[in-house]
């Protein structure tokens, strides 16, 4: 008895993950291709930008999916660049401003 309970909400919980895991999919992917591909400039390094863009959505390295994608169709030079300045940039710069505020309020 204990056993089918206990199977039941771990099936739940994977259930749960993979829901939000597509939520998530789904509007990165939408996120990418309605604002972020058309401002980059709709040609392969906006592609290659984009796909950066989902692995640091995803909580993936954006290194690896840019690498997948340019090990599969060519080189991005510029995407390589940019990517990993700008996100290293702006997440060292919401660290600074967000964990002062947290240690301080909760």
């Amino acid at each position: 008895m204990l056993w089918s309970v206990m199977l039941r909400v771990e099936l739940l919980r994977v259930l749960c993950c993979a829901a939000i895991i597509l939520v998530q999919g789904a509007a990165i992917a939408q996120a990418s291709g309605a604002t972020e591909f058309p401002a980059m400039g709709r040609d392969y390094d906006a592609a290659v930008v984009c796909s950066g863009f989902g692995g640091i959505s995803l909580g993936s390295t954006a290194m690896a999916n840019m690498t997948a994608v340019a090990h599969r169709y060519g080189a991005a030079d510029l995407a390589f660049l940019v990517v990993p300045l700008v996100c290293a940039f702006f997440i060292d710069l919401v660290n600074a401003l967000l964990i002062p505020y947290f240690i301080a309020n909760f």
